[in-house]
């Protein structure tokens, strides 16, 4: 099944255990956010390594077998203007009080969800990531010219991590169209026992 454009990525920061953190240890309140419009949203999320390479098991010359090996799933995202202090958290850079920040040689772990559609956009496809870590390895610097702005984006790379609520498996794809999708389901089972918030508006992706 095609799956057409790139409705949301959502974030949020969890434990050692793989459970959600809120406030002002995690990136919210409610302890996830999207990134959405006010921060431009995101250009593109390209998923690689879901699955790893392939083993041919030869026996009495022909091959009798094959097995995969355990994907470890990479995620290039182009953020295109992300909250200055949303990706010092995200990174693991602490303010030292005075205007800098400095990271700490501890990754936070962060868990991912990332909203796609179908083509006749009734429904949509989520690739979910209960842990991980974001590196940002470079970041390009360019003047402005007399007829254009040279503009760098936030471009990261998030590594994935086994997810216990996944069976320990580093990803999990939800459908919307399923008959059985459960939503309330998916973010309790990514973000770490996340539920939402009674009374008030919560930023559920696709809500």
């Amino acid at each position: 099944m095609a799956i057409v454009g790139l409705k949301m990525v959502t974030l949020a920061l969890v434990d050692e255990n793989q459970k959600l953190l809120k406030g002002a240890e995690g990136l919210s309140a409610s302890g996830i956010i999207e990134v959405d419009d006010t921060m431009f949203g995101t250009k593109t999320a390209n998923i690689t390594n879901l699955e790893g390479s392939v083993t041919k098991v030869p026996g009495n010359n022909k091959v009798q077998d094959v097995y995969t090996a355990p994907g470890a799933p990479q995620v290039a995202f182009d953020f295109n203007n992300l909250a200055f202090d949303l990706k010092q958290k995200l990174k693991g850079y602490k303010s030292d009080g005075k205007g800098g920040y400095v990271y700490q040689g501890h990754k936070p772990h962060v868990a991912v969800l990332i909203e796609s559609e179908t083509l006749d956009r009734k429904h949509s496809v989520f690739f979910g990531f209960g842990d991980g870590i974001f590196q940002e390895t470079s970041q390009n610097v360019g003047t402005d010219t007399d007829s254009a702005q040279t503009r760098s984006d936030d471009n990261m790379t998030y590594n994935a991590l086994t997810t216990q609520a996944f069976g320990d498996e580093p990803h999990k794809i939800y459908y919307s169209g399923d008959s059985s999708f459960d939503k309330a389901n998916m973010m309790k089972e990514v973000f770490g026992g996340y539920t939402a918030q009674a009374g008030g508006v919560s930023p559920v992706p696709g809500g």
